[in-house]
């Protein structure tokens, strides 16, 4: 469990005009530029300049919905979306320090495709690059490609035997896909380049490697057609409201979000991927596990609660979603950062309920109150995003010894 005083680390979830449906109304709001380069770029340098470790992109394979798990009607709230992966290395360039974390929906996609994607990331933002890992249960996104059955479950199924088979399979899927990915980005050695122009050779065959993957789903030969990332493994993130994907942080991911209640629930949470990380043999590697909260923010106490309120007029519903709500001020937001720190969280995922107003909030009034109390950077102190958290560049699984010690005293 971390010190009470410990660092945090910060992240901020970015979706549309931001994580209320009625956001793109507000009189800040730039709904006409939300699939512009310039809108995302602005965003994410808004979160740099708050030195936050990583920004996240929403994706998805259908349009936004009321509705988790089929498609609505509406009219009257953001549907749309440009590609996560591809923003994210729209971005790359433009940052210098933060990290990069889209989302990409595993379940109807290729590993091989989505490995040299990150790869790419990971190189044109020099190691700042992280993927989250999304599952999809839903009919209509698995319409657009024809390779499966459509599933008929709804979330009240979830527990039921049918529904707890779905998740098992979707859930195992996804642990498969990650280690293809993960293979793929080790099927290169560090020095399989050598690139000398005197001798005519550019890469040494025998450093490029089949990973041979054979699983229920896949079947992938490799090696892969990017180099190793400057990572070495990008980070893989994934949501987890539930056992199954507890059990995914816990067996195959870098770092989890998770939602919490109060701070009881997230101790909750944290044993239980603390239980699987062990299980998979992994009880001495780092898993960060982030708390998400939908926030807003304003320095006035009641002027957040209004917003909010303002907003949920116009939707004509109050709004509530898979993670708590908070509405009040930088300050009493740090309160409760601090509490559910002490539950063992080693940071916090933070969704603007409205963009840009309540990612302001976070850089420019959350952040100095938290460096006040010294529990957050007041620079940037690493030049990737495995830095950042404090992860260690990972050894690369087809070296041999003595390869693998001459690259780590090389990159030393």
């Amino acid at each position: 469990m971390p010190e009470p005083h410990a660092p945090l680390h910060l992240a901020v979830a970015l979706d549309g005009a931001g994580w209320h449906p009625a956001a793109w109304r507000e009189h800040d709001a730039r709904p006409a530029e939300l699939l512009t380069a310039r809108f995302w770029a602005d965003l994410v340098a808004e979160a740099e300049r708050g030195l936050l470790d990583l920004v996240t992109v929403e994706d998805s394979l259908s349009l936004q919905s009321a509705h988790p798990l089929e498609p609505d009607e509406r009219t009257d709230q953001v549907r749309g979306r440009l590609d996560a992966v591809l923003t994210a290395a729209r971005i790359a360039p433009l940052t210098r320090h933060i990290g990069l974390v889209p989302t990409a929906v595993v379940t109807h996609t290729e590993p091989f495709h989505l490995s040299k994607a990150i790869a790419t990331l990971d190189h044109v933002s020099t190691g700042r690059a992280g993927v989250r890992v999304k599952v999809s249960a839903r009919a209509d996104e698995a319409a657009h490609f024809g390779r499966r059955p459509a599933p008929e479950v709804r979330i009240e199924d979830f527990d039921t035997p049918v529904g707890l088979e779905l998740l098992a399979d979707l859930f195992g899927e996804a642990e498969d896909y990650v280690e293809v990915l993960r293979r793929l980005w080790d099927s290169w050695e560090d020095d399989a380049e050598i690139r000398d122009v005197a001798t005519g050779r550019f890469v040494d065959r025998d450093k490029l490697h089949h990973i041979d993957f054979e699983g229920r789903r896949f079947s992938v030969r490799g090696p892969s057609i990017t180099p190793r990332p400057p990572q070495g493994q990008p980070i893989v993130a994934a949501l987890a409201h539930r056992d199954e994907p507890y059990r995914l942080v816990g067996r195959s991911a870098d770092l989890g979000f998770v939602t919490p209640r109060d701070a009881a629930d997230a101790r909750r949470i944290v044993a239980g991927i603390r239980a699987a990380q062990a299980a998979a043999g992994r009880a001495e590697e780092t898993v960060h596990i982030f708390g998400d909260l939908l926030v807003f923010l304003d320095e006035d106490p009641g002027a957040a609660a209004e917003c909010k309120a303002r907003l949920d007029r116009r939707a004509g519903a109050v709004y509530t979603g898979d993670a708590r709500v908070f509405t009040g001020t930088p300050a009493e937001l740090a309160d409760l950062l601090q509490e559910w720190q002490a539950a063992g969280l080693t940071g916090f995922r933070l969704r603007p309920g409205a963009l840009p107003y309540d990612l302001e909030q976070i850089t420019r009034g959350l952040v100095p109150e938290l460096q006040r109390r010294g529990i957050f950077r007041t620079a940037y102190e690493a030049s990737t995003l495995r830095g950042l958290l404090g992860l260690p560049r990972p050894a690369n699984r087809y070296a041999t010894a003595g390869a693998v010690g001459a690259t780590a005293a090389a990159l030393a």
